[in-house]
């Protein structure tokens, strides 16, 4: 694997990781917010993983 290859899969495991964390520090806030940015959330990162598997 080239390292423009690894540099590029770091990259992708840390923008997940703080998307992971971004809409976990959302969900935490009062009920209101949590169902709908959740899954908008939710429904961002299963796209992105979707067009990340069509490729």
């Amino acid at each position: 694997m080239s390292s423009l290859a690894l540099a590029v899969l770091l990259l992708l495991v840390l923008v997940t990781l703080l998307l992971a964390g971004g809409i976990g520090y959302v969900a935490h806030r009062p009920p209101a917010l949590v169902a709908p940015i959740t899954a908008a959330g939710m429904a961002v990162i299963v796209a992105c993983l979707g067009l990340l598997a069509a490729r």
